[in-house]
This record gives structure tokens, C-alpha cells and sequence, in this order.
């Protein structure tokens, strides 16, 4: 489905601890999968790996803030979160509006 003007967007930024960089990445494309099959409202999710293996970094896009919020609130994000947690050293989380494609 493509992107639409107005859509909800969340950017993530994640630096793994070095010593769970390979269950994070597992886990996270795990999240990602499971929000783009089975999320009505999630349009795209991608993620992309530094050169390095060193950080995660997301793009989503939602029909809207709600969309976004069912996300939070699905059952795979919740797991996702409580394994993934302490494997994490730093995340900075952004929001936008789209409005152009």
C-alpha cells in the first residue's frame, strides 16, 4: 500500500548493547513483520542496520495517530518490548506528519 499525505510517521533510532546485537536484530525483524502483516493501519515499516551493525534505525508509517497507538498496544509490539528492553542502550523516537511521497 502506498503512502499518503497526512499519514503518521515515527522514526526510531536504537543502539543495541554490543553483547545482544544479534538477538535484537532477530527480534526486531520479527516486530516488523508481524506490524506490516498484521496491522491494517501500518503501512510501511522498515529497518535499516548501520554499516557497522551498530544501531537500528525504523521508519513507519501509519494511516494516522491511532493506527500508531493499536501498534503500541498489539500484542507482538508488547512481547517485542518486555524481551528487547534490556538489550537496550540508547533509543530516540520521533514523529512527523507526512507530506509529500
Amino acid at each position: 500500500m502506498s503512502a499518503q499525505a497526512g499519514q503518521f510517521v515515527v522514526a526510531v533510532v536504537f543502539r543495541a548493547k554490543p553483547e545482544f546485537r544479534g538477538e535484537f536484530r532477530a527480534a526486531m525483524l520479527e516486530n516488523a513483520a508481524a506490524s506490516r502483516t498484521r496491522e491494517p493501519g501500518c503501512r510501511l515499516f522498515d529497518v535499516c542496520e548501520s554499516a557497522d551493525g551498530a544501531e537500528i534505525f525504523l521508519y513507519e508509517i501509519y494511516d494516522d495517530e491511532a493506527a500508531f497507538k493499536d501498534h503500541l498496544a498489539s500484542e507482538h509490539f508488547k512481547r517485542f518490548n518486555a524481551t528487547v528492553t534490556p538489550w537496550v542502550a540508547e533509543k530516540r523516537i520521533l514523529n512527523y506528519r507526512l507530506i509529500a511521497t
